[in-house]
């Protein structure tokens, strides 16, 4: 060896490591895992002793067996709802091209982003007496839940089975059709078994997030058609039966875990079926003419006009509706404090901005920690499974009840891990849960784009003499900007709308606009229901700005569903 060669320098070093994984799971331990043991423990733990009599009594309850059956019924056929319309949808924006294709992806990805309260408030107002569907009977039904659970996870199956889609080499494709086979047949023997890893994983993302669902089912449903997530909320908050609550969230965790097992497998197959791929994107002009087109065109044009826009232009009209005809009454009343509350919906709107921002910067932080980690592939087996267990980890909060995380922080923060500080008097304990949600989104749009990063560029420039700081800042930053720009943009819209921890933590005199959207809607009188209504299109604008942020700094191709 010369005296000029050097040795590459082991990319960035045990320390780095030990700090970039340490880091996340001391947040997720303090901030997640603490706060549920804590509250589940309360359930069943009585005079330090553990009592599981709490799942003999529970499961007794006629109710119980109910509630589980609606949520596994409403997360089957959301799923299934999602999953049909969502695969033609898929192949019209992401196999196909026309004009305003970028317009109409980032369209059909704002029902996913608007938070769960306006969801519910856009479809109670379409279907109420005197709304626009009104005469059909469907306000307070099982039915709507459905159609609104499969309007806010449309995105869901769109993005993830379009992004694998426009990445399928064609060539498997025309060698079929070349071969005599029909437009049908090629679809149902090469295309579909290629797209079977992403749509399993988005058929296991929506149906977790259908079963986890909290202000869309608490608005629609109320106490009729209650789920495991409502009824969480139910119990804790108005009978004060911890134990029934614990029980039901660990029924919720056993659901959870096992959908977020399914979607990581069917993920890791995309994400080979996408490294044996071409790299390129493969697109045609619609052709009118072609079967797939004319069903694509048709249910996605029927499923984005009827099922997506309709409720979000309903609510806008609605909102333009007052007792004395039409006019600008509603917003005017947003400058003001309605009944009891103790602030108006402006300066509501500005708490929900500030406190998104401190939890994007630490959904931030946290997340892009662990992608960094995640997305290395290490030789040995003991350190894969170690990294494939801290991937899956992180997903958790993506399903662990919200109101079991934000009644846990009131009865854990007084003393979070032993330390002599009480944190539930700070108004950061708001942000820090609406991070813990939001850290999920952000590993998994960063975390696409660093695998995709050929491992010898690292390689290359720690043998150029590059210290491992300068290795991370030019190669990965350097590739994965443009993802921490779309993460950084979701997480602020997920956290804007954050609703069921933020209905525990959030003080009386700084409520964020979730939750004076909520109290209104729980208050009589028109002029409430109206401000509502009004404050719910406010925050679906800022919402949607946020998202068409995000699409353009989304590079086409690369950053997986997310």
């Amino acid at each position: 060896m010369g005296p000029s060669a050097r040795r590459p320098r082991r990319w960035p070093g045990r320390t780095g490591w030990a700090l970039a994984a340490g880091v996340p799971l001391l947040f997720l331990t303090a901030f997640f895992v603490w706060p549920v043991l804590e509250i589940v423990g309360r359930g069943f733990l009585t005079d330090g002793r553990l009592d599981l009599g709490g799942f003999g009594d529970v499961f007794a309850r006629p109710r119980t067996w109910r509630v589980v059956g609606q949520t596994l019924a409403q997360a089957a056929l959301g799923t299934a709802g999602a999953v049909l319309l969502g695969v033609p949808g898929a192949y019209l924006l992401y196999r196909c091209r026309f004009r305003g294709r970028g317009a109409l992806r980032a369209f059909v990805t704002v029902p996913f982003v608007l938070p769960t309260v306006v969801v519910g408030v856009a479809f109670r107002s379409l279907l109420v007496d005197g709304g626009l569907l009104g005469g059909l009977g469907l306000d307070g039904t099982f039915a709507a839940i459905v159609l609104a659970l499969v309007f806010f996870n449309y995105a869901v199956v769109v993005r993830t089975v379009g992004g694998m889609w426009e990445r399928l080499d064609p060539r498997a494709e025309q060698a079929a059709r070349a071969l005599g086979a029909s437009p049908w047949r090629v679809l149902r023997t090469v295309t579909l078994p290629a797209l079977g890893p992403a749509i399993a994983s988005a058929a296991s993302l929506v149906f977790l997030f259908c079963a986890t669902a909290f202000g869309t089912v608490l608005v629609l449903g109320g106490r009729r058609y209650g789920t495991v997530e409502t009824e969480i909320w139910i119990q804790t908050t108005q009978f004060l039966d911890l134990r029934a609550a614990a029980v039901l969230s660990v029924v919720q965790v056993v659901v959870v875990v096992g959908a977020l097992a399914l979607a990581g497998r069917a993920r890791a197959r995309t994400e080979r079926a996408l490294t044996l791929g071409a790299p390129t994107v493969t697109t045609r002009p619609v052709h009118l003419r072609e079967p797939l087109d004319v069903v694509a065109v048709v249910v996605t044009v029927v499923t984005v006009g009827g099922l997506l826009a309709l409720p979000l232009l309903n609510l806008v009209v609605r909102s333009l509706r007052t007792p004395r005809g039409w006019g600008l009454d509603n917003y005017a009343a947003l400058g003001v404090p309605q009944d009891t509350l103790a602030v108006s919906a402006w300066q509501a709107a500005g708490t929900s901005v500030r406190t998104a921002v401190d939890a994007t910067l630490i959904a931030l932080v946290v997340g892009g920690l662990v992608a960094l980690v995640v997305s290395r592939r290490p030789r040995r087996a003991s350190a894969r499974r170690a990294v494939a267990g801290l991937d899956a980890l992180f997903m958790l909060p993506l399903g662990v009840s919200a109101v079991t995380v934000g009644f846990g922080f009131l009865v854990s923060m007084d003393a979070p891990l032993g330390l002599p500080v009480d944190l539930r008097a700070s108004p950061v304990l708001v942000a820090v849960a609406q991070a813990v949600v939001a850290v999920p989104l952000v590993v998994r749009t960063v975390l696409p784009v660093l695998r995709a990063i050929d491992p010898r560029q690292r390689e290359v420039a720690a043998t150029l003499g590059a210290a491992p700081g300068r290795v991370l800042r030019t190669v990965d930053l350097a590739v994965a900007v443009r993802a921490v720009g779309l993460a950084l943009g979701f997480a602020f819209a997920v956290s804007l709308g954050e609703f069921g921890a933020t209905s525990f933590l959030a003080r009386p005199q700084e409520p964020t606009l979730p939750v004076v959207i909520f109290r209104l809607l729980g208050r009589p009188g028109a002029e409430n229901y109206g401000a509502a209504l009004a404050a719910s299109v406010l925050l679906a604008a800022l919402t949607a700005g946020v998202v068409a942020v995000c699409e353009r700094l989304r590079r086409p191709g690369i950053g997986g569903a997310w």
